[in-house]
C-alpha cells in the first residue's frame, strides 16, 4: 500500500546530501570477481570529495512521484507503473521500493553529469535516507542506519542496472573519508569490511598530495565494466587481477606509513594493468594528463571504470603543484575540461532534518 507524503513534507521538506568519490582497485567489490578471489584478500580504496549531492523531498499535489534533477527534464509518474529504464529509472526504483507517493524529489548534484565519480550511486543514498526520515516520521518505518542505506542502495542500483554492480560508491557516501574496504565474501558475516587510512584532522595535509579533473566529456562505463565482466567470467584477465589486487594492497599499505612514492608506484601499476585490458578506458585526453603525472614523478589514473569522466593524481607535495600547472595547460584545449576545486569530504551522509 501507498504512503501519500504531501501533508507530512508540507510542515517540513526533508534535506539529505552526500559525497561522490575518487578511487583504486575499483571492480574488485563486484561479487563475480570478490567470491573467487577471496583467497587473494581484494580490496578497494576511495576519497570521499567534498562535491556533494542533494536531495530535497518537497509535497506534490498528484498521487505520483515526481523527480526534477540537474541536467535531466523533470518526470513525473505513479510509483506502481513508474519505468526503471528511465534516466531516473533507479530514482524511481527507490521510491517504489518505498511506495512513497505525493513527493516531488529535487537532486541537485555539485559534481559534473556523468563525470565518473559514482553520482548516480551517491544520489541513491541520499534519496533513500530522505525516505527513511520522512517514513519514520510518519512512522510507518524505522530510520535505516549508514550501513544499511549503503546496502539497500546498492541492491536496488543492481535491480535496475540488470548487470553486477558494485558497492564502494554507495560506501564512500555513507562513510566519507579515506577508506579501504576488505572483501571478504563471507556468507554469514559482512562481505566487506571497513579500514579508515586517515584521521580526520590529518586529511587537510592529504588533501596537499591531490589534484582532481574533469576530462570534459562523460563517462561510458558500462561497456567497459560488462568487458571486465565478461572476460573475468570466461576465464580471461585472471592473473591481471591478481596483480591490480597486489598493487591496491601495496597502495594502500604505503599510505598507511605516509610513503607516496610508493602508493605513486603501486597507483601507476594499477592502471598500466587497465590499459592493458582495455585501451579505451582512458581517451586521448586523459592518456595526455596521465603522461604527464608521470614526466613528473606523480601517478594518475581515471576515475569509476572510466571512459570519460575524471582523472586524478597523487604525488608528492612538490610534484602535485609542479603538475597542476601542467594540467591547466592541457585541460584547456577542450571545452568544458578544468581541474576541480576540491577537499576530502569526512562527514558522509548528512541530514538536514532530525
Amino acid at each position: 500500500m501507498s504512503v501519500n507524503l504531501k501533508r507530512y513534507l508540507e510542515s517540513k521538506p526533508v534535506e539529505t546530501s552526500a559525497p561522490c568519490r575518487i578511487d583504486m582497485g575499483g571492480t574488485l567489490d563486484i561479487s563475480t570477481f570478490y567470491y573467487p578471489l577471496r583467497h587473494l584478500n581484494p580490496l578497494t580504496f576511495n576519497i570521499a570529495l567534498d562535491l556533494r549531492t542533494h536531495i530535497r523531498l518537497l509535497p506534490y499535489d498528484a498521487p505520483a512521484v515526481k523527480i526534477s534533477s540537474t541536467g535531466f527534464d523533470s518526470a513525473e509518474y505513479p510509483v506502481d507503473s513508474a519505468p526503471f529504464d528511465h534516466p531516473m529509472g533507479l530514482m524511481f526504483a527507490i521510491a517504489a521500493y518505498f511506495q512513497a507517493e505525493g513527493v516531488h524529489i529535487e537532486i541537485d548534484s555539485t559534481s559534473p553529469p556523468r563525470s565518473g565519480l559514482g553520482g548516480s550511486s551517491v544520489a541513491a543514498v541520499a534519496l533513500i535516507a530522505a525516505f527513511s526520515s520522512v517514513l519514520t516520521r510518519v512512522g510507518v518505518y524505522r530510520k535505516l542506519y549508514r550501513r544499511e542505506i549503503a546496502i539497500l542502495a546498492h541492491a536496488l542500483e543492481e535491480s535496475v542496472a540488470g548487470v553486477p554492480c558494485g558497492l564502494q560508491d554507495q560506501l564512500a557516501a555513507a562513510y566519507g573519508g579515506v577508506n579501504s574496504w576488505r572483501w571478504h565474501g563471507r556468507v554469514k558475516e559482512a562481505v566487506f569490511e571497513k579500514e579508515a587510512l586517515f584521521k580526520k584532522n590529518a586529511l587537510p595535509e592529504f588533501e596537499k598530495h591531490l589534484l582532481v579533473a574533469y576530462c570534459g566529456i562523460p563517462h561510458e562505463s558500462i561497456n567497459i565494466n560488462q568487458c571486465w565482466v565478461r572476460n573475468f567470467i570466461s576465464g580471461k584477465d585472471r592473473g591481471l587481477w591478481a596483480e591490480i589486487i597486489h598493487c591496491t594492497q601495496k597502495f594502500t599499505d604505503a599510505l598507511k606509513r605516509q610513503d607516496i612514492q610508493d602508493a605513486v608506484e603501486a597507483m601507476n601499476h594499477e592502471t598500466l594493468i587497465r590499459k592493458e585490458m582495455t585501451p579505451e578506458v582512458m581517451d586521448t585526453l586523459a592518456d595526455r594528463l596521465a603522461d604527464a603525472a608521470l614526466g613528473e614523478g606523480c601517478a594518475a589514473r581515471f576515475t569509476g571504470a572510466g571512459g570519460g569522466g575524471c582523472m586524478w593524481a597523487l604525488g608528492e607535495t612538490a610534484h602535485i603543484d609542479r603538475l597542476k600547472d601542467v594540467w591547466e595547460k592541457i585541460l584547456t584545449e577542450r571545452q568544458g575540461a578544468r581541474l576541480l576545486d576540491v577537499k576530502i569530504d569526512s562527514d558522509g551522509l548528512l541530514y538536514s532534518c532530525p
